[in-house]
C-alpha cells in the first residue's frame, strides 16, 4: 500500500474519532442541562445576575406572572 493512501486512511480515522468524541461530549452536556427544572434554572440565573451586580429587587421583563 502506498504511503499516501495510508496517510489518508489515518487522517480519515482520526476525523471519525474526533466526530464520535464531540458527539459524546454534546450528549453529556445535554443530559446535564436537562437535569434542571425550569424553576432551578430561573433561580440559578437570578443568582448569577445578583453576583454580576445586576439590578436588585426588580423583576426581569416578562415574569409578571400573568400569561
Amino acid at each position: 500500500m502506498p504511503a499516501s493512501n495510508r496517510a489518508w486512511k489515518i487522517v480519515g480515522l482520526a476525523s471519525l474519532v474526533g466526530v464520535v468524541a464531540t458527539g459524546a461530549l454534546v450528549a453529556r452536556n445535554e443530559r446535564e442541562r436537562r437535569a434542571y427544572t425550569p424553576d432551578e434554572v430561573r433561580d440559578r440565573l437570578q443568582q448569577r445576575l445578583g453576583a454580576a451586580g445586576g439590578p436588585q429587587g426588580s423583576e426581569p421583563a416578562g415574569t409578571s406572572g400573568d400569561r
